[in-house]
């Protein structure tokens, strides 16, 4: 079932790819595997995929061994600063850096382990109370003090849109994303590159290929509901 559903999603993305006239390569697919038991990850594996998210440090420590060599993990979900020191170098990119703080102690832990650690930024594009994150107008000034960090390399932005039941109503959200990209790489801040958009999810990825993203995060499209 794992495998059908995966392929029916890479599928999709091939033909949102094709709409906005883009490359299939240009887009990574990440299956989001939080609470999904290993055997379940293996079976995404043999149909194809090599990106998996997990929201917790606890369940990448876990699954990471038990999968082959070139898995990557991502850690996609609220990372704790107290947990900041287990995850370092377990994943390919970290993208739920949401406070100055966090990325301070992702600095601080990534020097320590001798090691660059590439993260994205969290942005709370549709101001959600209930979402962490920085806001529009908080970045530039974000990535100021960032751009003197030596250990830890922004590569773009996520974002989490809002829940809604058609996916078109997150469009804006999606432009309003990479509109934000691009307007911070014309600024040429040092420690930073703006090569990745990790936006959408099991409700809207297709939307937001044909926006731009280069990271979407799928998880109820191929494991099911938890």
């Amino acid at each position: 079932m794992v495998r059908e559903q995966y392929l029916e999603v890479e599928e999709r993305v091939k033909q949102a790819c094709l709409r906005a006239g883009r490359k299939r390569e240009d887009v990574t697919l990440v299956a989001v595997s939080k609470t999904k038991p290993l055997p379940m990850l293996l079976d995404a594996y043999e149909a194809g995929a090599r990106d998996f998210g997990e929201n917790k440090v606890q369940e990448i420590l876990e699954k990471s061994p038990g999968m082959p060599g070139n898995a990557r993990f991502h850690m996609i979900g609220h990372l704790q600063r107290n947990k900041v020191r287990q995850v370092i170098g377990k994943t390919v990119l970290i993208h739920s850096v949401d406070s100055l703080r966090l990325a301070r102690q992702i600095e601080e832990e990534s020097a320590r382990a001798g090691l660059v650690t590439p993260v994205l930024l969290e942005i709370n594009v549709a101001r959600e109370e209930s979402k962490f994150g920085f806001f529009v107008e908080e970045v530039e000034k974000a990535l100021e003090e960032i751009a003197l960090f030596s250990h830890m390399r922004v590569k773009g932005f996520m974002t989490i849109p809002p829940f809604v039941e058609n996916p078109e109503q997150n469009r804006k959200v999606f432009q309003d994303l990479f509109q934000l990209s691009v307007d911070i790489a014309s600024k040429n801040i040092d420690n930073m590159s703006m090569d990745v958009l990790s936006m959408g999810m099991s409700g809207d990825y297709e939307v937001a290929i044909e926006e731009g993203a280069t990271i979407v995060r799928v998880g109820t499209s191929i494991f099911g509901h938890r």
